[in-house]
């Protein structure tokens, strides 16, 4: 493929109020990109209304080919187009692909199975949990994981699967060279060691409410299947999972609690269908030839519900509940995913411990890594 090619695509791409619908229509037209820019008004007017026309005639006079191409490569961001070679091939069956890509590290693998995990941002300790558990999974099996770089369930999954070793990718809002948000700065820099971040955006683009539903169409179109990790009734993550489901992804989703408002989009869509997520081990089975390779290994923590049930387990690289005394042992099994009151969880004891003793260890558990305290005299185990 010429070099030049790469110009002509890249000056397409940029042209502003012509998106991948009408590009479509003018490479149908015209037949490349090259094309596009060599052609006559009579052939561009066959597509183009006045103000687009307008808008393409105004870039291309004052647009040089290879400096901004140039350019574009010495801040060290990658581009790709529909029908070059390193387009990434999922893209290439879903409705409406974007024309072109830019990335920063590298690109998501054709032949390497990929998962979106996605959530909400607000996540509770237990939605952490399991999102770090599912990551942690994904990346020791050398699964990639696609997300959104957001906070909560996205982010968490793509830390916990690089720490785990494996491969991640962020689809951006805005532009690569943007890092948002700013508080994921460290798994911003940890994907372009090990994955990549890319978008769909030019570089230099802020973040801004409406780029979100595009963004979301290629997390997903990236994919191999979805799995949902909390999101309530009105969610964008709701948004992720319609387009999967209009680009025929799998959808899976991890049950929650009825009274829980961060799980009512989550209940809704199994009574809709979806999958149901029980555990890491038995998602990867399901996905045919994925699960070839998973059968005889054993996942820590077994099912969602037996990773409740087994907090003993370890968590997140903190000491095994056996270094724990006898006392702490006991309080430490009290305690959930939700926020309990001291009083609630000194109730529950089987023996009598005095309520400030039952406090000193519920602190005590917190410094260790074993506990949070949520609020004032509330206390849950940790997440992560």
């Amino acid at each position: 493929m010429r070099q030049e090619e790469a110009y002509y695509a890249y000056w397409l791409s940029s042209l502003p109020g012509i998106g991948n619908r009408t590009i479509e229509r003018l490479m149908e037209t015209c037949g490349s990109a090259e094309q596009i820019y060599m052609a006559s008004e009579a052939e561009l007017k066959q597509v183009l209304h006045g103000k687009q026309l307008e808008s393409l005639k105004t870039v291309k006079r004052a647009w040089k080919l290879e400096e901004a191409y140039e350019r574009l490569i010495t801040q060290k961001i990658g581009f790709t187009w529909q029908g070059s070679e390193n387009y990434p091939e999922r893209l290439c069956h879903i409705p409406d692909a974007p024309f072109a890509l830019f990335y920063k590290g590298g690109l998501p693998q054709s032949e390497v199975p990929a998962v979106a995990v996605i959530g909400a941002r607000e996540c509770s300790q237990y939605g952490s949990y399991v999102a770090a558990e599912l990551g942690k999974y994904l990346g020791q099996q050398g699964i990639q994981v696609i997300s959104g770089m957001a906070r909560g369930i996205d982010g968490i999954s793509q830390e916990e699967a690089l720490k785990a070793g494996g491969i991640s990718f962020g689809v951006l809002g805005c532009g690569v060279d943007i890092c948002y948000p700013e508080a994921n700065r460290g798994l911003y820099e940890k994907l372009l060691q090990r994955g990549g971040v890319l978008s769909s955006y030019l570089p230099g683009t802020l973040p801004a409410a409406r780029n979100f539903p595009p963004r979301n169409r290629i997390v997903s179109g990236l994919c191999d299947a979805v799995v949902v990790i909390e999101a309530r009734s009105r969610s964008g993550t709701l948004i992720t999972v319609d387009m999967a489901l209009e680009q025929g992804k799998e959808v899976y989703v991890v049950p929650g609690r009825v009274t829980d408002r961060l799980s009512d989009g989550c209940n809704r869509l199994l009574k809709q269908g979806a999958g149901v997520f029980l555990s890491p081990q038995d998602f990867v089975e399901e996905l045919g030839e994925l699960g070839k390779q998973q059968k005889n290994q054993e996942f820590q923590g077994g099912s969602v519900n037996r990773m409740v049930q087994n907090k003993q387990g370890e968590l997140s690289g903190k000491a095994r509940i056996s270094a724990l005394s006898e006392e702490e042992q006991l309080i430490y099994r009290l305690l959930d995913f939700s926020p309990q009151p001291i009083e609630k969880i000194a109730g529950r004891l089987s023996e009598s411990i005095p309520l400030s003793r039952v406090s000193m260890i519920l602190i005590r558990l917190c410094m260790e890594g074993y506990a949070v305290q949520i609020s004032p005299g509330r206390f849950c185990v940790r997440g992560q």
